[in-house]
């Protein structure tokens, strides 16, 4: 494998995208690393649904790469169960970002969840990770344009602010996705088939089908990680 690139000889988010985009999902994460220190890039995973698929594609590809893992306190028993079974299938190397306690805390009390669920997101997901996002160049994760209406706008790398987003499933479809984990048995989490179709907090997410279970009857479709909560704050 080629060594990585010079920052200074990082091409620009256009030019990455004119690199990347003609490639499939596991040559996109293989080229990546030609370009970029594996500690320059954070991987994040929610354990999801829909996450052991970029999971074994890394493991695949990279399995010396570490997996950041937002534990909001509010996750199902199964997501954490889901968790621990894959992370002793793949020897998986996790690091667990909590919450400010106390603030934690008081979204537990008051119950944010119902009638202020973007705060409630933002001290225990997006908050959290802002210090490992300094940290970092480029943010992996599997985000695809067939899930939502911004999701669907995205390209392979997004500039978000003082990180780059990295997206090697984003034109991924649905049936290719669906196809690929049963030929390979990727394991389901257990609360898909009991109807969950995406699985976050506890307290936000219902069952339905993609993400129609998430944020069910509040006005929001995304937690605010993967919008721009991470622009440069100077």
């Amino acid at each position: 494998m080629n060594k990585p690139k010079h920052i200074s000889d990082i091409p620009q988010i256009q030019q990455l995208n004119n690199i990347f985009s003609p490639l499939d999902y596991k040559e996109r994460i293989d080229k990546l690393y030609h370009y970029f220190r594996e500690e320059e890039i954070l991987f994040t995973s929610s354990f999801g649904t829909k996450s052991i698929f970029l999971i074994d594609a890394m493991q695949e590809i990279r399995p010396s790469q570490a997996i950041h893992f937002i534990d909001t306190t509010y996750h199902f028993d199964e997501t954490i169960y889901y968790k621990n079974q894959l992370a002793k299938k793949y020897d998986l190397k996790i690091i667990d970002i909590l919450p400010d306690k106390i603030q934690n805390e008081l979204t537990k009390t008051d119950e944010w969840w119902n009638d202020h669920p973007k705060m409630c997101c933002s001290i225990n997901k997006v908050a959290p990770l802002k210090t490992y996002t300094a940290k970092h160049k480029i943010w992996i994760s599997g985000l695809r344009k067939s899930q939502t209406k911004h999701r669907s706008s995205l390209s392979v790398f997004e500039e978000k602010g003082d990180i780059i987003k990295f997206y090697p499933l984003l034109d991924l479809s649905d049936k290719a996705f669906s196809k690929i984990k049963h030929e390979k048995s990727l394991e389901s989490h257990p609360l898909e088939e009991q109807g969950y179709g995406s699985v976050g907090c506890k307290h936000c997410t219902a069952r339905g089908n993609g993400r129609d279970g998430r944020w069910a009857g509040k006005n929001q479709t995304e937690c605010g990680l993967h919008l721009n909560y991470f622009y440069n704050k100077k």
